[in-house]
């Protein structure tokens, strides 16, 4: 009898269990009602762009992340811009590939170790900035690209000082060093610098500044010849070749009247390819990731989708340039985005989240132009960077410059 009642108990509680987690579930669904998507041009035709010079010679090369884009939240943005029939312009690029992002020390990356990923081909722990785990200096994309003497740039919703654009030119223990960050990329020589994070770059003196340096690296830059446009109307008729514009002391709103991705990629190509050994310019959508780590999928479609007019903007150069290899790819996913059920139409899309957090559910690879039949296949990050820099003819790549101090060093040492 004891028995029988221990086991009737237990079924009990699995019941309770099991039917528990489905409730959870069915209360964790959300139904997504009408989505604006008004801003947004979907392509004209869902026929891969034409790749018809993909043995040719490289000039320029452009990179655009999706920061925290998954294959889910593509897919999402997809269906409700064009329903099952339509396609965004990154799924347009004809070449595809699956890119895992495992940090050195974790599979599940963040920004930071994606970024030196994919900018210097080394896979670094996460958190860590442009140096290898026992704390080498790490060559990057966008340095060898100087090196050359191509024009860089790079593109960004978010503070400019934000992890993945400070994997290209800056090294750091740490991407919370904002302040040291913004002091690299001063020293860097990029030609074109435009996104948020204003604070990072003015004295405490100044509303809104954070430096306790008292230096005004705007200021610094300014004198340099850099034009300094502080809103979309400016950045619009800009014509010096050099741009340093931080449109919000953090990260952008995304709504007017700052000026969008598209504009600022558009102008960054513009002032960029007149430099006539070419460009290399990095484009991230980064509030993809804000979005999934809050789980609000009507903010993951809009970013998705602002992030695609930007892909649109690199796409129509390139494909008129035939010298641009384009590469469309994401640094990780973020919230463990599922889609559950939904109309064809888009209309009525139920989707649930699994995580706060980062996954490590590998990304999608969407490449067009002279080169990119190199990048199809299963690959890491390390794989991409390092493709791209053959592409471009950098040799010695992956460098990493011995550091005679460790990550866990140079964190305690005294701040520059």
């Amino acid at each position: 009898m004891r028995i029988r009642r221990q086991r009737a108990a237990a079924a009990l509680l699995a019941l309770v269990f099991f039917f528990g987690r489905i409730v959870l579930a069915q209360e964790a669904v959300q139904k997504l009602g009408e989505i604006d998507t008004s801003y947004y041009t979907p392509p004209e035709s869902t026929e891969p762009y034409s790749n018809s010079n993909t043995a040719g010679p490289i000039r320029n090369v452009i990179l655009l992340i999706g920061d925290g884009m998954g294959l889910s939240e593509t897919t999402l943005a997809h269906l409700i811009a064009g329903g099952a029939v339509g396609k965004l312009h990154l799924e347009r690029l004809p070449v595809t590939g699956i890119v895992w992002t495992n940090a050195s020390d974790t599979l599940v990356t963040d920004s930071a170790a994606a970024s030196t990923a994919l900018a210097g081909g080394v896979r670094t722990k996460k958190g860590v900035i442009g140096l290898s785990p026992e704390g080498g200096r790490v060559l990057t994309l966008s340095e060898a690209a100087k090196q050359k003497g191509m024009a860089t740039g790079l593109v960004v919703t978010s503070s400019i000082t934000d992890a993945t654009p400070a994997g290209f030119v800056a090294h750091v223990p740490s991407r919370r060093d904002e302040i040291d960050i913004a002091l690299d990329m001063r020293k860097s020589g990029t030609d074109i610098l435009l996104g948020g994070g204003r604070s990072y770059w003015i004295p405490e003196s100044v509303p809104g500044g954070k430096r306790k340096d008292g230096r005004d690296l705007i200021a610094e830059l300014e004198a340099l010849g850099y034009g300094i446009p502080r809103n979309a109307e400016e950045l619009a008729v800009a014509k010096e070749s050099k741009l340093l514009g931080l449109f919000e002391n953090d990260a952008l709103t995304t709504l007017p009247p700052e000026p969008s991705l598209a504009s600022m990629t558009a102008k960054a190509i513009e002032i960029l390819a007149k430099n006539k050994k070419g460009f290399f310019l990095m484009v991230e959508g980064s509030e993809i990731d804000f979005a999934g780590h809050k789980h609000d999928s009507g903010e993951v479609v809009r970013q998705t989708l602002l992030f695609d007019m930007a892909v649109k903007t690199a796409m129509e150069f390139a494909e008129k340039d035939g010298l641009t290899l384009v590469i469309v790819i994401a640094d990780h996913e973020t919230g463990g985005l599922v889609l559950i059920d939904g109309k064809l139409s888009g209309k009525d899309m139920e989707v649930t989240w699994t995580t706060k957090y980062h996954t490590p559910t590998p990304v999608m690879l969407y490449a067009f132009g002279p080169g990119s039949l190199a990048f199809t296949g299963v690959e890491h990050h390390v794989d991409v960077s390092r493709k791209i820099a053959q592409a471009l003819g950098i040799t010695d790549f992956p460098r990493v410059t011995s550091g005679a101090k460790t990550i866990e060093e140079l964190a305690t040492s005294t701040k520059r």
